[in-house]
C-alpha cells in the first residue's frame, strides 16, 4: 500500500517539477534550466547520502549491465521533453499523455522482460485498460 502513495506523489511532483522547468526555461533557456535541475539534483543526493549513509560509490564500477547506468542521460532527455510538452501543450493535456506512455512502454518492458525485469503474460485486461487510458486522451483532447 506504501508502494500505491509513493507513486502518486511521484506524479504530483513530476507534474510541479514540470510547471517549475518551463518557468525557468522562459528566463534562462532550455540547457541552461536543465543543467541546473540536474545540478541541483545532484547536490540533493550529495546531502542525501552524508545523512543517509554512504554507500561505496565505487561500486558503480560493478554495475551491469553498463548501459544501466544511463539513467543520468536518459533523466536530461525526461526534463528536455517535458520541458517542450508543457510548454507547448500546457500541464494537464502534457502530464497524460506523459503518463499514457509511461503506461504503455513499462507494460512493453514487463510483456518482453526487458532490462533485466521479469518477463509476464499478456493480459487482456491490461491491454483493455490502455485502451481505455487511450479513449480518455481522446475525451481529455475534445473541445
Amino acid at each position: 500500500m506504501i508502494g500505491f502513495f509513493i507513486a502518486l506523489l511521484s506524479g504530483a511532483l513530476m507534474s510541479v517539477q514540470g510547471v517549475f522547468n518551463t518557468q525557468v526555461t522562459k528566463t534562462t533557456g532550455m540547457w541552461v534550466s536543465n543543467g541546473w535541475v540536474q545540478l541541483s539534483a545532484f547536490a540533493v543526493c550529495i546531502a542525501a547520502w552524508f545523512i543517509a549513509g554512504r554507500d561505496d560509490i565505487m561500486a558503480l564500477t560493478k554495475v551491469e549491465p553498463k548501459y544501466v547506468l544511463l539513467g543520468g542521460v536518459i533523466g536530461a532527455g525526461i526534463t528536455w521533453t517535458v520541458i517542450k510538452s508543457m510548454e507547448q501543450l500546457g500541464p494537464a493535456k502534457a502530464a497524460l499523455l506523459i503518463v499514457i506512455a509511461q503506461l504503455i512502454v513499462a507494460y512493453a518492458i514487463e510483456l518482453l522482460g526487458l532490462f533485466g525485469v521479469e518477463k509476464q503474460p499478456f493480459s487482456w485486461i491490461k491491454a483493455g485498460g490502455m485502451l481505455l487510458a487511450l479513449v480518455g486522451v481522446g475525451i481529455f483532447q475534445w473541445k
